[in-house]
């Protein structure tokens, strides 16, 4: 007989999916249980599993090519008693998902139908489910977005999902995931590439709900730091296995798998300065045989070996100052038009970058932070002429480039480069991402033949870390931090002085983003780059950055040393960003857990 507590049981459940290469097991054999008001914590890098697992759960595996080749995933249902979901018909399922299991998706604006109001999507589940009239099921609608805490909730009903922000999108989908009050809550991923604040209060939210209703929660996340502030347990997955699963202190205190220490270990530090952050790779590899072995078993003594002193970093800071301003902004304006008058007169402006000024100097990382809409990305596209400048100045060695040609501004190009946020609309999906990186040098001139030039590709893509070989494959064969390298290889290609990384590594999983970071902060030494790095997320900022701007609706809240901004913020806006990022110490977890059994809700 079950334990009564036990609210979903999955036993030696295999998930596999035809390839032209053969059968991929995606899940292989996994097994645990989930306790009723429980949340636990599935955690791991893409490609392990911890997504197919959720969709094998609401049993909305494609097929083909995917399908659930064994195992059981039984559901203790309190009238019923246990069914096995697996067994069940489509039909039968379509009674469970929704009413029993909900969830919500990572990407809110793929899930979300752009061609209907926000209130209709939750009502049509509502009206669907709960067999409620359009009346009812538009207040219940409105009464679910009061309590998922969404500003202005009349209008949001009959807004559009392109009208509001992510972190809004998000509300309405947890709103319409607790519309039948559902037994388990799957989150897959629900916070990815949200700001902090934002994300520390859809965690609040969740944590919250699950309390008021009693739901049990699944949450799906590459960052064991977010999972620090909301699971019981942790589920941490590897290839398809489970390599390790307990409850969350033990996790953090004491984790015994190599692969669990790694992505423990390559979260970037707050109270420390790395010199660059460590990996996976320094904890496990494998041997001749391809079997996984343990490479570092103490996290101390690698962190040890790559933390820099902080009379290191103060006397860069020294050396770095005792240069010229490579770049200088002054009083920069970039607004857009919002209202016009009946005579298409513009009478009121979106002032999304608001008369900021500060200087980068050579071989420096100058880190951009701030919630989105806080004028971030509009000051580095600015700065590079992508978006029309209001007024001010922006001096490029000693030159105002707001006043060059467009022909000398093309020269400029080749000094002054971006990566964007989203490697794959960067990229073009028809070209071989060969042939996008060889692009600005036909552009250019640079070198004499395409021979020439496919040389410096294979070595470009070699010095970020990828074969030569790859030169001829399309962008949709790599992951979304191999498409982030190749987007590095083309900012590289034009030999630039100076880059800008727009939130380059937000969507990354924690263990390729810190890859990907340690690569940029390698060519930086390398080529003497400079950066300005734009980010939401105050931890990676701080990794990266020399000095530190934190901007907020348009204007510099204040600006500094990163190390200084973080031990001793000035400004409430600054001290809130650092307050919710997600720190995930023992101390935090042990609080949370008191709270939790005194039945605070933590």
């Amino acid at each position: 007989m079950a334990d009564s507590k036990v609210l979903l049981e999955v036993k030696d459940l295999i998930t596999e999916f035809r390839t032209e290469d053969g059968v991929m097991t995606a899940v292989n054999k996994i097994s645990f249980t989930l306790n009723r008001g429980e949340t636990i914590g599935i955690v791991g890098e893409s490609g392990s599993g911890k997504s197919v697992t959720s969709l094998s759960i609401m049993r909305l595996i494609p097929s083909p090519p995917g399908r659930i080749a064994g195992g059981q995933i039984i559901y203790h249902h309190k009238e019923k008693g246990p069914i096995d979901l697996v067994a069940l018909t489509e039909k039968e399922m379509r009674e469970f998902r929704g009413n029993e299991i909900s969830m919500i998706f990572q990407e809110p604006m793929t899930s979300l139908n752009p061609v209907f109001t926000c209130g209709d999507q939750v009502a049509e589940a509502i009206m669907l489910h709960q067999k409620k009239n359009k009346t009812e099921a538009r207040q219940m609608t409105l009464d679910l977005f009061k309590k998922v805490q969404l500003p202005r909730p009349e209008k949001i009903l009959d807004a559009y999902p392109h009208q509001i922000s992510g972190g809004q999108k998000q509300r309405v989908m947890i709103a319409m995931a607790m519309s039948c009050n559902p037994g388990i809550l799957i989150a897959d991923e629900p916070t990815t590439a949200l700001d902090v604040t934002v994300q520390a209060t859809i965690l609040d939210l969740m944590r919250e709900l699950r309390d008021e209703i009693d739901t049990s929660i699944i949450f799906i996340t590459h960052d064991l730091g977010v999972i620090a502030e909301i699971a019981d347990r942790v589920i941490v997955m590897y290839k398809g296995d489970i390599v390790e699963q307990g409850p969350i202190k033990d996790i953090f205190s004491n984790p015994q798998h190599p692969y669990t220490k790694g992505l423990l270990a390559c979260r970037p530090p707050l109270e420390k300065r790395y010199s660059e952050l460590p990996t996976i790779a320094n904890f496990m590899g494998k041997d001749e045989n391809g079997k996984l072995i343990e490479l570092q078993s103490n996290i101390e003594e690698v962190i040890a070996r790559v933390t820099i002193s902080d009379e290191v970093h103060s006397q860069r800071l020294v050396e770095l100052k005792k240069q010229e301003p490579l770049l200088q902004v002054k009083n920069l304006c970039t607004w857009f038009p919002s209202t016009k008058n009946f005579f298409g007169k513009t009478i009121d402006y979106v002032k999304a970058v608001d008369n900021i000024s500060f200087d980068v100097y050579p071989g420096e990382t100058l880190g951009l932070v701030g919630e989105s809409g806080c004028g971030k990305t509009t000051t580095g596209r600015s700065i590079l002429r992508l978006a029309p400048v209001t007024s001010g100045e922006i001096i490029y060695k000693g030159r105002n480039i707001l006043n060059v040609s467009d022909s000398e501004m093309k020269a400029l190009r080749e000094e002054m480069q971006i990566i964007f946020q989203d490697p794959y609309s960067s990229l073009n999906p028809r070209m071989t991402i060969g042939g996008a990186i060889m692009e600005p040098m036909q552009v250019h001139g640079i070198y004499n033949s395409d021979k020439e030039r496919k040389e410096r590709v294979e070595h470009l893509l070699d010095t970020v870390g990828l074969p030569g070989a790859h030169f001829s494959r399309y962008p949709h064969e790599f992951s979304g931090g191999q498409r982030q390298r190749i987007c590095i290889a083309r900012a590289l290609a034009l030999n630039p002085s100076f880059i800008i990384c727009d939130e380059s590594v937000s969507a990354l999983d924690v263990s390729v983003q810190a890859q990907v970071l340690n690569l940029l902060i390698k060519l930086r030494e390398e080529f003497k780059f400079t950066y300005i790095f734009i980010s939401h997320d105050l931890s990676v900022v701080k990794f990266m950055s020399d000095r530190m701007v934190v901007m907020n609706k348009g204007k510099i809240e204040e600006m500094g040393p990163a190390d200084s901004i973080y031990n001793n913020p000035q400004q409430e806006y600054t001290k809130g960003l650092i307050s919710a990022i997600p720190k995930g110490r023992i101390e935090d977890i042990e609080r949370r857990i008191a709270e939790r059994h005194a039945g605070v809700g933590a």
